[in-house]
């Protein structure tokens, strides 16, 4: 097994005023050499949003986009004719593909938003862009990791999917727990993030926002404290 710490005060930040965010790799102002990206897992941002504010209309192509709100609601408008509110229990999916333009705004004009903005390299080029939006409740098990987007070539018509070898794992622990992640294919790693709580993973004891990449293995034990959530990601690593 290899791994790589990134505690939560490593992580790039910026603040801008509308936006104070905190960059897991190289983006925008923030640049380290030794953090461009973990296989193809290339952005995870953790922003919060001031009200009514937001990201204006601005192009994306050849990007799988996966935005995950953690408190409040964002307003999604898009060239292919997408409007409306993706709010806390669901998840947004966008492939970028050929291209597309699209905007990302606070929906509340009072309350902050914060978010997950995830960006994973796609495994085709050029694909036709598409978008869509599903809640997760029913996709969540209470002390388990419970896989909320997937391939394209696994994922049932209920579930979110994008164009590539990855899947999202995401688990709320309400009491002390040993889980076991298995990963799907050889040659994958996991980057998991504790969004809040502690986690141990081979000697490595996790608090809120820490993350930590593992790869060849093909499964790792988790030790999770109560009252913690965890995010997995499980991609190629080229």
């Amino acid at each position: 097994m290899k791994k790589i710490l990134h505690p939560a005060s490593t992580r790039g930040t910026a603040d801008y005023g509308w936006l104070k965010a905190n960059y897991s790799f190289s983006f925008a102002n923030y640049f380290d050499p030794n953090r461009l990206q973990f296989g193809l897992l290339r952005v995870l941002n953790d922003d919060t949003i001031a009200p009514a504010m937001g990201f204006g209309k601005h192009p994306h192509q050849n990007m799988e986009i996966v935005t995950i709100p953690q408190f409040g609601g964002v307003r999604h408008k898009d060239s292919m004719g997408n409007e409306g509110v993706v709010s806390s229990g669901e998840i947004q999916v966008m492939s970028a593909g050929s291209g597309v333009e699209h905007s990302e705004v606070n929906a509340s004009p009072s309350e902050p938003l914060k978010l997950f903005q995830i960006w994973i390299f796609p495994e085709d080029q050029n694909v036709t862009p598409r978008y869509d939006q599903k809640k997760i409740a029913d996709l969540l098990s209470p002390n388990k990791l419970s896989a909320v987007v997937k391939p394209k070539s696994e994922a049932e018509d209920h579930e979110l999917w994008i164009h590539q070898q990855a899947y999202f794992n995401l688990g709320e622990f309400n009491e002390n727990t040993n889980t076991t992640y298995s990963l799907n294919k050889k040659g994958h790693g996991i980057y998991l993030l504790v969004i809040e709580g502690q986690a141990t993973v081979d000697d490595e004891v996790l608090n809120t926002r820490d993350a930590l990449g593992i790869w060849d293995t093909d499964e790792i034990t988790i030790s999770v404290n109560k009252d913690s959530r965890l995010l997995l990601i499980e991609v190629p690593m080229n």
